[in-house]
């Protein structure tokens, strides 16, 4: 039974040496993994104490095994960082927040050294994605907002942050891991989940990969396509796009009853006596939206410092190729230019044409780009780069722009929102009128909406 629910109320100095006794012991493991034996006896009796499983101490316990066995934590994990109102009354739940959040980042950053199993990256995924909910963010599962990547992080909660390091900790997990093995084997495989991480190394991996791993890392990344193309999909449906055009009649359904406008204009038909309505006259909202044939030349960095990038714009890319009147060609390039135009439907194919790595000269794939511009004011070109590149290529910009077509450059639409922007272009493209964009790919689809509209 817990002091909590049934105890007599201690000392608040007393609740406060618990909760050192659980961070020191944090801190010890995290620094060293092996156990301080005074920390651990002292943690276990301030564990027992307030009515929690000895299974939280437990390093090699998954957080969603705990839950498993103890569901009534689930909610008291979901909500880790949101400080109760009565904290200050009740020391004994700071203590227990103090246990909850010790198992929980011991989990996600305490990994070790030495090879790692696809079952081990696989629990290690879902301890980070319990981190995330901690913050606020969601759940383990959502495509996009796993660790490392994908086009739903970048929040202004503190996750965007979180992300950015648990992509970095995944990275090193999956390098740790004997990938090519573990791809050889279908069990194995099976038990990987995809995420930006894994794809990056399966995309600078994939040439050496044959057979049966070969297929099951193409199997990988057709799921991570998918579930983030379907994310991406939805917040392309979810923005507006286009003005009303009043020229087609409105379409002679409810739903599009103007059911305000429709009362307005038959209140002459009034009838005090029957105290009713009389309505002539019907009138409809208009749903049309005038759309124009438009041109959009999506540019890619590759160079490995773009992962992110590269995954989730080739998606985006596919995805706008899908909208009727739009027109769209895809370039990658990092020393050498790719036009993958024919292929920009299925951005899995796309990324099997994808080569990291190496360095960057965007003037290759600005000759590529160019000759694309048939009406520079019905074109957009998205320049997608963190532009550590030639300064020659700021002289083609400048060309582009005073032709009249929109440049969107983007600096990053990876998880964190974070990126290393070249501070020289940034100014540049800044005085150019076009300044880069960066943070979430929304940003981006929000961009892109407006032009076709």
């Amino acid at each position: 039974m817990s002091t909590l629910e049934n105890g007599p109320e201690l000392p608040p100095s007393a609740h406060e040496s618990r909760r050192q006794v659980l961070y020191w012991r944090l801190l010890a493991r995290l620094f060293d993994s092996e156990e301080q034996p005074a920390l651990e006896t002292a943690s276990v009796a301030v564990v027992d104490d307030i009515g929690l499983p000895p299974a939280l101490l437990d390093p090699g316990v998954s957080v969603d095994t705990v839950v498993q066995r103890f569901p009534g934590l689930a909610a008291e994990f979901q909500d880790l960082m949101a400080v109760p109102e009565d904290a200050g009354r009740y020391r004994a739940a700071e203590v227990r927040r103090a246990a909850l959040a010790s198992k929980l980042l011991l989990n996600v950053f305490a990994t070790g050294s030495g090879p790692v199993t696809a079952g081990q990256l696989a629990a290690w995924q879902q301890d980070a994605g319990w981190a995330r909910r901690a913050l606020g963010g969601e759940g383990a599962g959502s495509p996009g907002e796993g660790t490392g990547g994908g086009p739903g992080a970048g929040r202004g909660d503190g996750t965007g942050g979180l992300n950015a390091v648990l992509g970095t900790i995944e990275g090193d997990l999956v390098k740790r891991m004997r990938l090519r093995e573990v791809l050889a084997d279908p069990k194995l495989a099976r038990q990987l989940r995809p995420s930006m991480s894994l794809i990056e190394q399966l995309l600078r991996d994939k040439d050496n990969l044959h057979g049966v791993a070969l297929a099951n890392a193409k199997a990988l990344i057709r799921r991570y396509v998918d579930e983030v193309a379907q994310v991406l999909r939805t917040q392309v449906e979810k923005t507006s796009a286009g003005t009303i055009d009043r020229s087609v009649p409105p379409k002679r359904v409810f739903r599009n009853l103007d059911l305000d406008r429709t009362i307005w204009k038959n209140l002459t038909n009034y009838s005090p006596e029957d105290e009713r309505l009389y309505v002539d006259q019907l009138f409809y909202k208009h749903t049309a939206r005038r759309t124009t044939p438009a041109r959009m030349i999506v540019v890619v960095d590759q160079s490995g410092s773009m992962v992110d990038a590269m995954v989730n714009c080739t998606i985006l890319a596919s995805i706008f190729a899908g909208l009727p009147k739009v027109d769209v060609h895809l370039v990658a390039y990092d020393t050498r230019a790719l036009d993958l135009t024919p292929w920009v439907r299925d951005p899995f194919e796309v990324l099997l044409r994808t080569r990291l790595g190496g360095g960057t000269d965007g003037t290759a794939a600005m000759a590529l780009a160019r000759p694309k511009i048939a009406e520079p004011r019905n074109t957009v070109v998205v320049w997608i780069s963190d532009f550590y590149d030639n300064r020659a290529l700021m002289t083609d910009f400048e060309g582009i722009h005073k032709s009249g077509v929109r440049l969107i450059p983007v600096g990053s639409v990876n998880s964190s929102g974070h990126q290393s922007v070249d501070p020289w272009f940034r100014q540049k493209l800044k005085d150019l009128g076009t300044p880069v964009i960066s943070g979430h790919i929304r940003k981006l689809v929000l961009e892109l909406k407006t032009f076709l509209g």
